[in-house]
């Protein structure tokens, strides 16, 4: 054979081992099955699980499809951001996809395209998602008592916040409220960063920031937990969105979400990246950190877990503007942050049309977008239940803010979609102008306003613009309405016309 033809012999050999990685399915390992730990509350101090072998993950050709299943609450754009690849490969590779998909059913099985990215964090998983937020599994949870029966410093602890002389067990409560978050998640991180549950005595070093935030405008418990909370929200929802795809480690190094992993594990990372100096990040996403101290308290979470919060094929039920028919208010606010400052960018602003700017009292009403049941009335705040069960963890929930506490419609109102919630305010909290905020949740997840389960208001459905909070439209048609405070006359919609 001349010099040539080997040469050709080897490029054709070379270009069929590609094809073949590159169209070769590879069924990669499961996570690991964390350690089992006993149930119940034990003291954290006592043994737990054992050191878990990971598996390790290879540098995989560009496009090998690997064997993903769906978990709770995925989409299509965030898979595809998870593994570095596009829907449309996704697509291809799984031609059986319905032209529409909100949320895929856990365990769905694909085949995904993977584009691999270096730097990988650990595979392991440490929490359900259905136990991240305040939702159905939260339902048996007597926070109170459990607080009592531990010996800790949040049990005697107290500080003014929000508006009132608050326990340690009422600041939990009150953040978990409104941010959504299982108070056993964040009982779970108190312990672990500072002793709340067995230490008797809160250390001076960490009297001020309990959880080793040292910033003068969030000293004490309240405001560090709300601080927590935030980026808690934040990790969570970028990974829920397909945004999140990098952490910044203290050293200056980075790492990459391992892209089989669960929302809460996502989170969890995330957040002990920006809150721990890297070897103890490594330690606290290990089996032997956080997630030692979750099973000490509440057993382990992988054994028995709670049933998936977001089934497959989710879909908003109808909902009407919130303001009364034939009625005109503004878009004033775009996709942004449900509660708090970072993701989710689950809410949406209206406000009332005046010629008066700024903070004014408003005679106007802000109405109820669906039939429902009133399941807080608090704070600026009310809470519809559309599944009428009373119970905010479950179904459908309509989260209003920014309501005058004057003929804000009280709690236990059994509403039909029209009837009076409130009147647009400033109170509760920074605000710009008189003006609504609504947002939605499902099974106590927040539903991002925008994507595949966008807000959906009498036909006008929200886009995000660039990722950046307030900026977006809302469409009906071919009729485009862009957020703006500025009130103009392009902001405005009317109720119940579709104009």
């Amino acid at each position: 054979m001349s010099k040539i033809h080997r040469i050709f012999g080897a490029l054709a050999l070379l270009a069929l081992s590609l094809l073949i990685a590159c169209t070769t399915t590879v069924a990669v390992a499961p996570p690991p099955t964390p350690g089992a730990g006993a149930g119940g509350a034990v003291s954290p101090s006592e043994a737990g699980p054992s050191p878990t072998p990971l598996p390790t993950r290879t540098q995989f050709a560009p496009g090998t499809l690997v064997i993903y299943h769906a978990q709770t609450g995925d989409t299509l754009p965030a898979i595809a951001a998870h593994f570095n690849t596009t829907e449309a490969e996704i697509r291809a590779a799984n031609p059986d996809l319905p032209r529409r998909i909100t949320t895929f059913p856990p365990g769905y099985r694909l085949q995904v395209p993977i584009y691999y990215k270096p730097f990988w964090s650990t595979p392991f998983h440490i929490l359900p998602d259905p136990l991240f937020v305040n939702g159905p599994a939260e339902d048996d949870f007597d926070l109170e008592a459990f607080v009592a029966r531990h010996g800790g410093w949040l049990k005697n602890h107290e500080e003014y916040a929000a508006g009132a002389t608050r326990s340690g067990a009422d600041i939990i409560a009150y953040i978990a409220r409104y941010y959504s978050i299982s108070p056993r998640l964040l009982l779970a991180l108190l312990e672990y960063q500072a002793g709340a549950l067995s230490q008797p005595t809160l250390p001076e070093e960490k009297a001020r920031y309990p959880l080793g935030y040292a910033d003068p405008a969030h000293r004490g418990l309240f405001l560090q937990l709300s601080y927590a909370a935030n980026l808690l929200n934040d990790g969570y929802y970028r990974w829920r969105m397909g945004l999140l795809n990098l952490y910044e480690l203290r050293d200056g190094t980075e790492a990459r979400p391992d892209p089989w992993l669960n929302a809460a594990t996502a989170a969890l990372q995330a957040y002990f990246a920006q809150m721990l100096p890297a070897d103890a990040w490594r330690e606290a996403i290990s089996p032997q950190g956080f997630y030692r101290t979750y099973v000490a308290l509440f057993g382990d979470p992988w054994q028995n877990p709670p049933p998936p919060h977001i089934p497959g094929g989710l879909e908003q039920p109808p909902l009407r503007l919130p303001f009364p028919d034939g009625h005109i208010w503004s878009f004033t606010g775009g996709p942004h942050t449900a509660w708090g400052t970072l993701q989710p960018f689950a809410a949406l602003d209206f406000a009332p049309r005046s010629g008066v700017g700024g903070c004014f009292p408003s005679n106007d009403w802000a109405v109820a977008v669906a039939d429902g049941l009133v399941v807080r009335s608090e704070n600026a705040t009310v809470v519809l239940d559309l599944d009428m069960d009373g119970n905010e963890h479950t179904g459908w929930t309509i989260f209003y803010f920014h309501l005058a506490t004057q003929d804000r419609v009280p709690m236990g109102a059994l509403l039909k979609a029209g009837d009076p919630v409130g009147h647009p305010s400033c109170e509760g909290g920074r605000s710009t102008g008189t003006h609504i905020h609504i947002a939605r949740k499902y099974n106590g997840e927040w539903i991002p306003a925008f994507g595949p389960l966008a807000f959906n208001l009498e036909g006008w459905v929200a886009r995000a613009i660039d990722d950046v909070a307030y900026h977006g439209l809302l469409q009906r048609g071919s009729r485009i309405v862009r957020a703006c405070e500025c009130g103009s006359p392009e902001t405005q919609i009317q109720a119940g016309s579709g104009r």
